[in-house]
């Protein structure tokens, strides 16, 4: 997987609104700046790490949302529980095929994060990462997460495998981290 292929593939999908990114460079993750290394470079859902690095519960608000068929991609923001204060921003792109049907209408009820779903449905899975990639941060992305335009933040592109078929492609922006 080329890094720079799949980010345009995943932010081609929701194309509207301000510039996400000014500059995105892939880094290795041993070179990537703690406490960053520690949230993204790992195989476990981002949902998980979030609550665990900022000690609450995530919410999800799901700022954009597509469905053809089996393809559902979403543009969100994770939230500190009860909060406007934003802790990740993320494009998924999931193949429904690989999941049932209850786990379908709960991805699209929006209520609960991908992760978090996946994990309560106890479906069978792990998480391939693809990329540490490090972004300074445009218009679109600065209003999302709260930071100034031209700031720097780190994410990941990373394949959630369901039932052994690769069925969730995602990228997850961290918010700046002190």
């Amino acid at each position: 997987m080329n890094p720079h292929d799949e980010l345009r593939a995943l932010t081609d999908l929701f194309p509207e609104g301000p510039a996400l990114f000014m500059r995105v460079e892939h880094i290795p993750s041993v070179v990537t700046p703690e406490p960053y290394k520690s949230m993204l470079a790992h195989n476990h859902h981002m949902t998980v790490t979030m609550e665990q690095y900022h000690q609450t519960s995530v919410d999800v608000r799901v700022l954009a949302a597509k469905e053809l068929g089996d393809i559902y991609a979403r543009k969100i923001l994770l939230l500190k529980q009860g909060t406007n204060i934003p802790v990740q921003f993320g494009i998924v792109r999931f193949n429904f095929q690989y999941v049932t049907d209850a786990v379908r209408k709960e991805i699209l009820a929006g209520q609960i994060p991908l992760g978090r779903v996946l994990i309560t449905h106890n479906v069978l899975r792990h998480i391939d990462l693809g990329a540490i990639l490090e972004f300074t941060a445009g218009p679109g992305l600065a209003e999302a997460l709260q930071m100034p335009v031209g700031n720097k933040t780190y994410g990941r592109l990373a394949t959630i495998f369901c039932n052994h078929q690769p069925a969730v492609d995602l990228l997850e922006i961290s918010a700046p981290l002190s």
